[in-house]
């Protein structure tokens, strides 16, 4: 696909699935704080699931803190919020439409909208990364249920063929080892297609989540399904 001048101009968005709890290795915590910086020195703008602790306060703040309060926007269900010391003090909503809030933008974690619940949350988050420029996608950092849930149902629409963008995962300390080994299981097992396997792309580093968002392959096995308005 051509690369327009209005690609050229949008800044690369990607969205990272990720903990609210730190981990137990310090691994998690120093990956979170490298991504960030790589993302820096990359020019990616940054959407996330808006919390302000463990893995995904550590990414946010560290880019807020070096590309400004315009580089991160939090996406958060308004259930969550008395879980957020971060987001609870100078801040002040305004109702919208549908019931989507703005806070006021944080030095300290930059933008956050406020969502009614979380299947709005996925909805914006994913439209966020389509609206941006070249090497927009989607990444999963070390987490749990909900990262686990979040990027399967990433992965499930490419594969249907709802989009076509990046899935990554940054696999620190072998943490996703297992869903990397069970794909290779599924395909033998005949449970997904064997060009449908590279859908999820795998990075040890965070110079290879870059590479792997940049050089991302379409897999040949999804569906072309038509879903109108995404």
């Amino acid at each position: 696909m051509a690369t327009t001048t209005t690609d050229i101009e949008k800044k690369s968005v990607v969205c990272v699935f990720c903990g609210s709890s730190p981990g137990t290795s310090k691994a998690h915590m120093a990956a979170a704080e490298a991504l960030a910086q790589t993302l820096h020195a990359h020019n990616f703008n940054l959407v996330y699931g808006g919390g302000t602790v463990g893995l995904m306060g550590q990414l946010a703040r560290t880019l807020v803190s070096l590309s400004g309060p315009s580089s991160v926007h939090g996406i958060i269900p308004d259930a969550l919020i008395k879980y957020e010391a971060g987001l609870k003090e100078g801040t002040t909503s305004t109702e919208k439409e549908n019931y989507v809030s703005e806070t006021a933008v944080s030095k300290e974690f930059g933008r956050t909208t406020i969502v009614p619940d979380m299947h709005s949350r996925k909805a914006l988050m994913a439209k966020k990364v389509r609206e941006g420029g070249p090497g927009s996608g989607f990444v999963a950092l070390s987490g749990g249920f909900g990262t686990m849930e979040e990027l399967m149902e990433v992965t499930t629409w490419n594969q249907l063929g709802i989009h076509s963008l990046p899935v990554v995962v940054y696999n620190v300390e072998g943490y996703w080892d297992g869903l990397m080994a069970w794909i290779v299981k599924a395909v033998e097992s005949g449970f997904i297609k064997e060009n449908c396997k590279g859908i999820v792309q795998e990075a040890k580093d965070e110079e290879g989540v870059v590479k792997a968002l940049r050089e991302y392959e379409i897999s040949q096995g999804r569906l072309n399904l038509q879903w109108g308005k995404e």
